[in-house]
C-alpha cells in the first residue's frame, strides 16, 4: 500500500504533498473539471519534476443519468477526463451515478450499468481502471444493494472506499469491506466522529472513532496493495490546526503499512 493526498494542480500543491514525504497525490475535479483540463501540461510537468504521480482523477456530484437516459454531455465530459488521466499516467478514475426519482430502482440500475460500461470500455483503450465512489453525493451506487446488481453485472467496475460515508449512513464498514474488499482499487482516509447517531466532524484519521487497524487488517486479507489517499475534510482542522492533523494522520496511518 502507498500513503497519498488529495490535491489540487498547482506546483505548490505538489511541493507541500513531497515534502510530508507522500507517494501520490489524488485530483478530484467535480465543478473545476474545466480549469483541471486547461492546465494537465502544467500538471504533468510538476508531477514528473517532484516523482509524484497523480494516482487517482475523480468527479462527484453530477448528474450522468436522466429520465431520457444517459446525459450525453456529462459522458464526453468524462471521456476527456479520462484521456487527461491517460496523458498523466493515471490509471484509476472515479465516478459516480444520480439516482432519478421519477425511474424504478431497476431502470436507475439499467441506466447506471449502461453509463458505466461506456467508461469502461473508453477507458480500457487509454488503460484506466473505473471506480465508484461511494460518497451519498448525488450517488446511488454506495451500497450492497447496488454492489450486488451493478458491480455483480459489470466485472470490471471497480469501487472507491470511504469508511466514514458508511459510518454516517448507520452501516457497517467492515462488513462492506469483508463482502467487497476485493473490487477497491482506492481508499480514502478520512475520519469520522458522531455523537448520540449524528456527525459530529471529520477529523484527522487517528483521532476519530474509526477502527482503522480492523479495516486495514481486512484489506490485507483481501490482498489490497493500492492508494490509501488523505482526505481532510473538517471544518474545525483548518490552517496550522488542520496541518498538523494532516502531519498525524501520515505517522499514525504510516504505522499501519507493512507492505
Amino acid at each position: 500500500m502507498t500513503l497519498g493526498i488529495i490535491s489540487w494542480i498547482k506546483e505548490e500543491d505538489f511541493i507541500k504533498a513531497k515534502e510530508k514525504g507522500l507517494s501520490f497525490v489524488e485530483l478530484d475535479v467535480n465543478d473545476r473539471a474545466e480549469e483541471f483540463l486547461s492546465h494537465v501540461d502544467e500538471v504533468k510537468g510538476y508531477s514528473e519534476k517532484y516523482c509524484l504521480p497523480v494516482r487517482a482523477i475523480g468527479r462527484w456530484g453530477s448528474d450522468r443519468i436522466c429520465k431520457e437516459g444517459i446525459c450525453e454531455e456529462e459522458i464526453l465530459l468524462e471521456y476527456r477526463l479520462i484521456d487527461a488521466a491517460e496523458k498523466l499516467g493515471c490509471t484509476i478514475y472515479i465516478t459516480g451515478c444520480n439516482y432519478v426519482d421519477a425511474l424504478s430502482y431497476y431502470e436507475n440500475c439499467g441506466l447506471a450499468i449502461a453509463y458505466f460500461k461506456k467508461l469502461i470500455d473508453y477507458g480500457k483503450q487509454k488503460g484506466v481502471r473505473i471506480a465508484v465512489y461511494n460518497c451519498r453525493w448525488n450517488n446511488f451506487v454506495c451500497d450492497s444493494m447496488a454492489y450486488k446488481v451493478i458491480h455483480g453485472y459489470l466485472k470490471d467496475l471497480y469501487i472507491k472506499y470511504d469508511t466514514s460515508h458508511c459510518i454516517y449512513a448507520g452501516g457497517d464498514y467492515l462488513q462492506e469491506v469483508k463482502d467487497w474488499g476485493d473490487r477497491f482499487i482506492h481508499v480514502h482516509i478520512k475520519g469520522a466522529l458522531t455523537i448520540n447517531g449524528k456527525r459530529f466532524d471529520d477529523p484527522p484519521a487517528g483521532m476519530d472513532m474509526t477502527n482503522w487497524g480492523a479495516f486495514l487488517s481486512i484489506l490485507y486479507a483481501k490482498g489490497y496493495q493500492e492508494g490509501l489517499s488523505i482526505e481532510p475534510h473538517s471544518d474545525n482542522w483548518k490552517g496550522e490546526l488542520g496541518d498538523k492533523g494532516v502531519d498525524y494522520t501520515i505517522d499514525f496511518i504510516q504505522k499501519l503499512i507493512l507492505i
